[in-house]
């Protein structure tokens, strides 16, 4: 997670991971991010489609309070590393290696 208007990493902000199940959303845990803006890790996850929730306006964003992203993992895949980049009035996110 990164403040691209201040241009520094966003640490402390609060994040939740959950996997798409039978009626809708399953949490799977809360982390938080650390100095450098990242979660340590999720253990490993199953194939699957899952969601990233990040406490935006927790940080301080206004105008987009909270960011969920989507994404499909493959249990065949090892690593999975979803830079979320955060301005004041947009984000963008994207699969990094």
């Amino acid at each position: 997670m990164l403040d691209t208007g201040s241009g520094e990493p966003a640490t402390g902000m609060r994040v939740h991971l959950s996997r798409a199940g039978g009626g809708g959303w399953e949490p799977i845990g809360e982390f938080v991010t650390d100095d450098v803006g990242r979660v340590g890790g999720f253990g490993d996850l199953e194939s699957g489609r899952y969601r990233l929730g990040f406490e935006t306006g927790d940080y301080g964003s206004e105008f987009y309070p909270f960011v969920h992203v989507v994404f499909e993992v493959d249990a065949d895949q090892p690593h999975y590393h979803i830079p979320l980049l955060l301005s004041p009035y947009g984000y963008s996110t994207y699969r990094g290696r």
